[in-house]
């Protein structure tokens, strides 16, 4: 096995969540262990987790992965919101591989390229590659993965700073013609993760409402819904444009169901409901 020298350093282990190896499994597991799900009928081709520390959105987040404990996925693409002011609009990473204290996670660069060249093509941009970057929302989400997953896996790592309807629908569009033109769906056992927040800084009570109008559009299976409902001011979602083209990229896949498994708000886990952030976990799968 080739080693890995240009790893992304972690800015967010032993802070928003363990750095400590066996710490993080454990807590990891207790969070997917302690989820209540329903029966999930159909293969999983895709998750929607939050992304806050483990403390306040660790037990939501474990009802989206537990529905993967068992699968073996070859590649798994997670897209997330960017929340820092790069200029960029679509970024993933330089670095060869993720690094938590789990292990590392190697990046499918040549994927990546591939992607790049339909992008050009479709909305006249790539993805920008960046460095050592401070970005939480999507490393939050490869412990749980490292714990559910049978075998080890390939990292795509797509972080929109941009979350227009253009934008998503075009990555969404593109990513398509890279799994079929390239033969992933044939070759390789892909997987998708959306990550992203609700609502942010309501009162506990305002909060439900505008979660769950957004996770009612989950459930209707409605990408242009989720992506447009900001603009509605019906509802919030800080990772609306990673949602949404993962949506459209499961669909287009065959997935024919989404199911909402949790909702929560930090006031569950703080007790202050007087500004809340609001976190949701969905699965999205397609019939046998």
């Amino acid at each position: 096995m080739t080693k890995i020298e240009n790893k992304r350093p972690s800015p967010i282990a032993g802070q928003w969540y363990p750095g400590n190896v066996k710490q993080l499994a454990d807590e990891v597991d207790n969070y997917m262990d302690s989820a209540k799900l329903p029966e999930i009928k159909g293969e999983v081709v895709a998750v929607m987790a939050p992304h806050a520390g483990y403390l306040y959105s660790g037990s939501v987040a474990g009802y989206a992965f537990a529905t993967l404990r068992g699968l073996s996925p070859d590649i798994v693409f997670v897209l997330s919101p960017m929340h820092y002011p790069y200029y960029e609009k679509l970024m993933t990473t330089s670095h060869d591989a993720y690094t938590t204290p789990l292990g590392d996670i190697p990046v499918d660069h040549k994927i990546i390229q591939e992607l790049n060249g339909y992008l050009k093509e479709e909305i006249g941009i790539t993805l920008k590659e960046i460095s050592e970057d401070e970005e939480h929302s999507l490393e939050i989400e490869l412990p749980f993965l490292q714990r559910a997953l049978k075998k080890p896996f390939s990292l795509i790592p797509i972080m929109l700073r941009d979350q227009s309807e253009h934008t998503s629908y075009g990555l969404a569009h593109s990513i398509l013609k890279t799994i079929k033109e390239s033969n992933l769906i044939v070759d390789k056992s892909i997987l998708l993760v959306a990550s992203t927040d609700l609502s942010h800084f309501f009162p506990h009570k305002t909060a439900i409402k505008l979660d769950s109008e957004l996770l009612q559009r989950v459930e209707r299976f409605d990408p242009v819904g989720v992506i447009r409902i900001e603009d509605e001011g019906k509802g919030y979602a800080c990772g609306r444009g990673a949602l949404a083209a993962v949506m459209w990229i499961a669909k287009d896949l065959g997935a024919d169901k989404a199911t909402v498994l949790k909702h929560a708000t930090s006031g569950d886990t703080s007790g202050e409901y007087e500004r809340v952030v609001g976190y949701g976990a969905a699965v999205i799968t397609r019939s046998n």
